[in-house]
């Protein structure tokens, strides 16, 4: 059961038992119900009053009204916080000696490498002499050594030094337009929210918390409603 209906409910429930009690008890009783009633509502109210808008109420809505500046606010979060040129330098530098290609490289096809090198000794002057001895035929034989081959080279070549160096620059100057690709990927997806979205999304998170904002507001209005019966 929501909270802020449980406060409500058991503050008319204290000003219902003050008509059951006779004395100064009664007053003191129904002070407490009713202070506690009137700060739980008006909590209640100005919860709703953030996310709806209220006929005749100035500033009502308030979510759906800074729509535009709370989508610019969540973007400003983002980048600032988590996609800045240092963060992504620093990310890099962090990952740089862990560069690994070889999954890559294993994985890839290196058909066309030599289908390139048919080609090229086919239309070679050793083409003719090659087709007299089986043609392609002859060398499709040495596919497979050769696929193997260029593949163990290729991965010893981006393991070497020179190559992580050249690879480490390259990631480095273009931390730069990482930042400027990661910015308009979240501009674009928070295009798509909607004012409705936003307001659904914000409720969902402080839900719980503005909840107890009704409950204190009924335990601290009672309290008051309370010490002014007695005082007064």
């Amino acid at each position: 059961m929501d909270k802020g209906w449980v406060t409500n409910a058991i503050a008319v429930g204290l000003v219902g038992a003050s008509y059951a009690v006779e004395g100064m008890g009664s007053s003191a009783l129904r002070s407490a119900g009713l202070f506690a009633l009137s700060g739980a509502v008006t909590n209640q109210l100005a919860i709703h009053m953030l996310f709806e808008k209220v006929p005749f109420l100035y500033g009502s809505g308030i979510i759906l009204d800074r729509f535009e500046s709370i989508r610019e606010a969540l973007k400003s979060l983002i980048m600032e916080q988590f996609f800045t040129p240092e963060k992504i330098e620093s990310f890099i530098q962090s990952q740089e000696k862990k560069i690994d290609l070889t999954p890559i490289i294993e994985e890839t096809d290196f058909t066309p490498a030599y289908d390139a090198l048919l080609k090229s000794v086919m239309e070679s002057p050793m083409g003719g002499m090659i087709g007299m001895f089986g043609g392609e035929a002859l060398i499709a034989k040495l596919k497979e050594p050769f696929l193997e081959k260029i593949k163990a080279s290729t991965i010893e070549i981006s393991q070497s030094e020179s190559f992580m160096n050249a690879l480490n620059t390259h990631l480095h100057e273009g931390s730069g337009a990482m930042t400027d690709n990661i910015d308009s990927i979240v501009t674009a997806r928070l295009a798509e929210l909607t004012p409705v979205m936003v307001k659904e999304m914000v409720h969902t998170l402080i839900q719980e918390h503005l909840g107890w904002l009704v409950v204190w507001g009924g335990v601290f209005g009672g309290a008051i409603g309370l010490i002014s019966s007695l005082l007064l």
